[in-house]
């Protein structure tokens, strides 16, 4: 698996795209460490399982103080 960091995979999304979409794993690091994986999409997952994998995220996932979603979304930006 190939692995880039979060600066050049904003940089490169639509070649990133379109290697994983050929069958390439991609990891994403964030400050050396690995935080997402890029995978093809499987034509037989359904909207039913991303959102029952959303909710199985959600509740693993802890709320912190002082973290927004909005704040989140704006620091995806930069």
């Amino acid at each position: 698996m190939r692995t880039v960091g979060l600066f050049e995979a904003k940089q490169k999304l639509s070649e990133l795209v379109e290697r994983a979409r050929r069958g390439e794993r991609i990891g994403i690091t964030r400050r050396g460490k690995l935080t997402a994986v890029m995978v093809p999409a499987s034509s037989e997952v359904s909207l039913e399982d991303v959102f029952r994998s959303i909710e199985e995220i959600r509740k693993r996932t802890r709320r912190r103080k002082g973290v927004t979603l909005k704040g989140l979304i704006e620091e995806g930006r930069t």
